[in-house]
């Protein structure tokens, strides 16, 4: 594994999460390392999120996330082949799937709550004049599932995955049909949460993923 870099090494050393770091010159002094050497490492750290940097505050460490890291890669493999997000779709589906039991066992009654007012609003938008895309009940009903995981990684897998699902334009390119679909397998799988078949849950979930695998397969991709 290649070392990390000295800024970096710096901010793992001094793990205290939101501080306000040194400036580069004084950091410069301290690790021995030049302004420019360090300038350098800074971009590369705000750019994988590590890193808050404003005129006035100066360098400010941010909590970790994996959110970032992901998104540069993903965005980069895409505008390569867009046919990524596919593969990208496969590996999420896959966590999805394995998470399941850890995930729903961790549910809060408030959460359950909100799973079932994230399916009212869906119901409400396909059963509506003019028909709405749920689009962002969508994000929230399978986000707030995975969401008490308390695993970087996994979150930011997940919340990568609905960007990019965005920013094809996933979140319109779909039929009525296909849609009331997707919702009945939701519908099933908050019934088996709140009921405590995990079981059950986890067959829909299956299945409504591979449904997604259907759709793309039938979507032209550049």
């Amino acid at each position: 594994m290649n070392p990390i870099s000295d800024f970096l090494r710096y901010l793992a050393a001094h793990p205290q999460a939101e501080d306000t770091l040194p400036a580069l010159t004084s950091l410069s002094e301290e690790l021995g390392v030049s302004v420019a050497s360090l300038r350098e490492q800074l971009e590369v750290a705000r750019a994988l999120g590590f890193v808050d940097v404003r005129p006035r505050t100066g360098i400010r460490r941010l909590p970790y996330t994996f959110l970032p890291s992901i998104r540069q890669s993903l965005s980069y493999a895409m505008a390569l082949d867009e046919s990524n997000f596919q593969r990208f779709a496969d590996l999420r589906k896959h966590v999805e799937a394995a998470y399941w039991y850890e995930a729903v066992t961790r549910l809060t009654p408030e959460d359950l709550d909100k799973l079932r007012t994230v399916l009212e609003r869906a119901w409400q938008k396909l059963n509506g004049r003019p028909i709405q895309i749920p689009h962002e009940e969508h994000k929230q009903l399978h986000l707030t599932i995975f969401g008490r995981l308390e695993n970087p990684f996994v979150s930011g897998i997940l919340e990568s995955y609905w960007e990019a699902y965005e920013s094809i334009g996933l979140n319109v390119f779909t039929d009525y049909n296909y849609l009331r679909e997707v919702w009945s397998f939701h519908q099933k799988m908050v019934d088996s949460i709140c009921s405590g078949d995990y079981a059950a849950g986890h067959q829909a979930l299956v299945e409504h993923t591979d449904m997604l695998a259907d759709l793309l397969d039938l979507r032209p991709l550049k």
